[in-house]
């Protein structure tokens, strides 16, 4: 691991003089605050053992000491490992989902900005049904301490940047999580947050050293959301500044990443996260509004430390070219972030123009164009909505046909899916905060439980069986996660597309898996008629539709394949 920087805390160390004590460590450097109320210590533990370190503070007027853990790295043959684009990843609000153990005070579910009592241990009591559903990684939005105020529910204000919020419990308890987790073999996710933390915290007022944030709270910027100007490099400065610097709410100061001792801190923290909660791997919130270079340098300490930890950065955005620019595999402005991948955002933008707005299906192809702008457009998080965004199902109007065909694109399409709690049971939901909606059957006051099918409606135990159906078909077809994929058609009401492990027909390439994708968002019958020649679809004689998929009819006429598709149709057809 790297050599640890120190944060200290107390009165009267502008004058310290500061040892540690410990078995193959070294102090290498000291740098105190003027006011005396912090310090940053150095040490070199390039050869020393697991042990507890005593760190001294010497002054005029006496000693203070404290202990430091230097702990033994995860030896776990599966920690770390990571996402793949065969795993399934379910986003869950802490405070929304589950409740299992006492909460602090303050608990107030009438109050749709306030704590609601949900754990990680409740978490924790419902991953056989998560698993049961097919999800393989869990991704909660942060579960760092943030303060009592009820506005901080969501977690992203963060007021310690070492300790689990006490709503959700303890570092213990995240830990048995992340073991639970691991093992059923699913993965656990952290939401992490370089950009910001909580006007509370401590620093705001009291910051370690100078140029720690971006302004203070008298006088700091406002955070501006045109991510062009980023991208375009004949922008001046004024354009950008504000995009990078700003604070992104009056609640939530911005850090200063391009100082040297905050960068340092920043990435400590997520090494020490990693190691603490055995993570898989971190989303990165609000990942555009951070220098490229502070990325850069997170991303070298963390894949050299992991190297199968992976990374998903947020990049709010509906132009590819904006979000492609922050993807990881290719230098912008001379600088490669290293991120694994961004979410799909252009994605689902277009799926929501499409099924919401009575846009064309040309839409998604369209977006699906934009695939060349990425390094690894397969390693793409694709998503229908999540706790910033109106539910799918409610922006769509409440129409069940078209939810399942959207959810059907979702976990076909290339790249790896994302669900979020309830969208398993069509959950709706308006703008923040409507679209945080509890769990019905995670607290113990709920007049029923949606975990178990008995306690749905007819119309959620629908869409759960079409998720749960099509996740296992998923699970159990390589191709649906590591094939290529041709798209073959679209227009106003039809897509149809291949999943293949082979470029070449069935005539060059026999045994490739195939699977072929037809969507009919009309409300009449339609006709898909598909020429198979140039295509992986060559030479293939047999289309055989998936029982769980009905309302497809395919006829082979030579090279041409004509489907016959049924109103409101997603259907997967097996193919050889």
């Amino acid at each position: 691991m790297p050599n640890p920087m120190l944060l200290v805390h107390g009165t009267g160390l502008q004058n310290a003089r500061f040892s540690v004590a410990g078995t193959g460590v070294a102090l290498t450097r000291t740098q105190s605050s003027a006011n005396g109320h912090w310090a940053f210590l150095w040490l070199d533990t390039g050869n020393a053992p697991a042990q507890t370190l005593q760190v001294t503070a010497h002054t005029t007027t006496g000693e203070a000491h404290a202990s430091f853990l230097l702990g033994r790295r995860e030896e776990q043959p599966k920690a770390h490992a990571g996402l793949q684009n065969s795993d399934v990843l379910y986003l869950i609000m802490p405070d929304r989902f589950a409740d299992a153990a006492p909460n602090p005070a303050g608990i107030d579910r009438a109050a749709v900005r306030g704590w609601h009592g949900g754990d990680l241990a409740g978490i924790e009591q419902h991953l056989d049904y998560l698993r049961s559903l097919g999800v393989t990684a869990l991704w909660t939005n942060p579960v760092l301490a943030n303060g009592a105020t009820p506005e901080s529910y969501h977690g992203y204000a963060a007021t310690d940047l070492y300790a689990i919020d006490p709503h959700f419990g303890s570092l213990g308890d995240y830990r048995r999580l992340s073991d639970a987790l691991h093992a059923r073999n699913m993965k656990l996710v952290m939401d992490l947050v370089p950009n910001h933390v909580s006007i509370l915290h401590p620093w705001i007022d009291d910051p370690p050293a100078p140029e720690w944030l971006h302004g203070s709270r008298a006088h700091h910027l406002a955070v501006q959301y045109n991510l062009r100007k980023l991208v375009d490099p004949h922008a001046p400065p004024q354009a950008w500044l504000p995009i990078t610097t700003g604070w992104f709410t009056d609640a939530m100061p911005d850090l200063n990443q391009e100082n040297p001792l905050v960068r340092q801190y920043l990435i400590q923290n997520a090494l020490w996260w990693v190691e603490s909660a055995s993570l898989d791997a971190f989303r990165l919130d609000t990942f555009q509004y951070i220098s490229r270079d502070f990325w850069r340098d997170f991303h070298s300490a963390l894949h050299k430390a992991y190297p199968h930890l992976t990374t998903v950065g947020e990049v709010l955005d509906s132009d590819a070219e904006s979000v492609s620019y922050f993807a990881g595999g290719v230098a912008h402005d001379g600088v490669d972030t290293g991120l694994d991948t961004p979410f799909d955002y252009p994605l689902n933008f277009a799926l929501r123009s499409v099924f919401a707005d009575g846009k064309p299906m040309t839409e998604i192809a369209r977006a699906l164009r934009q695939d060349s702008l990425y390094p690894h457009p397969e390693r793409l998080v694709t998503f229908l909505d999540n706790h910033d965004t109106v539910r799918f199902y409610t922006a769509i109007h409440g129409s069940l046909p078209n939810y399942k065909l959207a959810l059907g694109l979702l976990f076909t399409l290339r790249g790896t899916p994302q669900l979020y709690a309830g969208d398993e049971i069509a959950m709706s939901g308006g703008e923040d905060p409507d679209n945080r909606h509890d769990f019905p059957g995670g607290f113990p006051s709920d007049p029923r439980n949606a975990f178990a099918a008995s306690g749905r409606t007819a119309n959620e135990n629908s869409v759960f069986a079409w998720t749960s159906t099509l996740l296992a078909y998923r699970a159990s077809h390589n191709v649906l996660f590591t094939g290529l994929e041709q798209n073959l058609l679209s227009s106003d009401d039809l897509l149809a597309f291949v999943r293949t492990t082979s470029a070449e027909g069935c005539t060059s390439a026999p045994v490739a898996e195939r699977a072929l994708i037809v969507v009919n968002k009309s409300a009449q019958t339609k006709t898909i008629e598909l020429s198979t020649d140039n295509t992986a679809l060559a030479g293939c004689s047999t289309f055989t539709p998936l029982a769980a998929t009905p309302g497809a009819t395919p006829a082979l006429n030579g090279s041409v394949l004509r489907v016959e598709l049924q109103p409101s149709t997603f259907a997967v057809l097996e193919v050889h």
